[in-house]
């Protein structure tokens, strides 16, 4: 028994088609929309791709971009099939395609969905891809003159400055690292001697920040340098006292901003996926009402439409056969070369 069985006459078939003709076209704009998102987000993540540990990231963006382009290929595609399918002639031509095209929508379909679904659940890859790139990226920092990191320094201090954040996970991060590059450094000096001595391996840690941590909205000059040091500065306790830097770590800034955008971009990737499931079930009922017509020579003739040949299980059944079907073909040709090079050896 069919699934969903809908009866149609002429005017119902040619409002069928024409809304579904309408509808093809307006997602090919929605196309055009997931494709620019998809664009977009991979710019993002390129212009600070040198504070990601990996390219992972990049695999939703270049998912979005791809089905962006197979969309429109795919709905142009089925606004010209609903254009002729009212007109026999035209229609005679789609008719043997049209079985195989709905079978790759439904692939499609479940491709974009699990697109969709990437965008939601990306945080986890991204939030670890963030913690060891900035990591990375704040030990090169001070590698102003050597090539391939001499842009690392404008790089962590414009993102400082653009997300209003400071080191990975906070300010205090600035204090296991020597941020000063050595030629800034006098050697001859005792306090730069002892400080150099104070830890195995040998590097300039001090309890000081880049400028790009200040906050400008503070009241107070920024104070960069002995952060820690409470008689270094008047009428400060860098217990008490609010710090006139950015409070929050540029991992959670970024991860805060790109989650934002992902869903953003997962909520109008499953609003098209919901457009793209409407639309074939839409062509599956045409293409059904279609084949039903008895007499081609009355188009006024009533047919039915259905969704499934058969019941879900049953056809559930049969695909499960047939794959069977496939196994068992593909076991005996492969026996049978195996037979045919048994004399060729002997």
């Amino acid at each position: 028994m069919a699934l969903l069985k809908v009866k149609f006459d002429q005017k119902k078939r040619v409002k069928l088609a024409q809304g579904l003709w309408l509808m093809n076209w307006l997602s090919v704009l929605a196309s055009i929309i997931i494709f620019s998102l998809g664009l977009f987000l991979k710019i993002e993540l390129r212009k600070r791709s040198d504070v990601m540990n990996n390219s992972e990231s990049h695999f939703v963006p270049n998912s979005l971009i791809g089905m962006g382009v197979l969309s429109c290929v795919f709905n142009s595609l089925a606004g010209k099939i609903c254009y002729d399918a009212l007109d026999p002639t035209k229609y005679a031509r789609w008719k043997p395609w049209l079985k195989p095209y709905l079978a790759v929508c439904v692939l499609f379909n479940i491709a974009l969905l699990l697109v969709t679904l990437c965008c939601f659940l990306m945080r986890g890859s991204l939030e670890s891809t963030l913690a060891h790139g900035l990591k990375n990226g704040m030990k090169y920092y001070r590698d102003t003159d050597t090539p391939g990191r001499c842009f690392m320094k404008k790089t962590i201090d414009m993102l400082q400055i653009e997300f209003k954040c400071c080191g990975n996970n906070g300010f205090r991060d600035w204090f296991e690292i020597q941020w000063i590059s050595n030629r800034y450094l006098d050697f001859s000096s005792k306090e730069v001697k002892d400080r150099i001595k104070s830890n195995v391996d040998g590097r300039y840690l001090v309890d000081g920040v880049p400028f790009s941590c200040c906050n400008p909205s503070s009241p107070r000059p920024c104070i960069q340098y002995q952060l820690t040091n409470n008689s270094a500065h008047y009428s400060y306790d860098h217990q008490t006292e609010e710090l006139n830097l950015w409070v929050s770590g540029c991992r959670a800034a970024l991860l805060s901003y790109y989650s934002s955008l992902m869903n953003s971009t997962g909520a109008v990737a499953l609003l098209v996926w919901l457009f793209e499931v409407t639309i074939t079930i839409g062509l599956r009922y045409l293409h059904t009402a279609l084949e039903g017509v008895s007499n081609p020579e009355d188009p006024e003739c009533e047919s039915e439409g259905w969704l499934l040949e058969k019941s879900v299980s049953e056809t559930w059944k049969a695909f499960l056969e047939s794959l069977k079907k496939l196994g068992k073909s593909n076991q005996v040709e492969a026996e049978g070369a195996d037979a045919g090079q048994a004399p060729e050896a002997g």
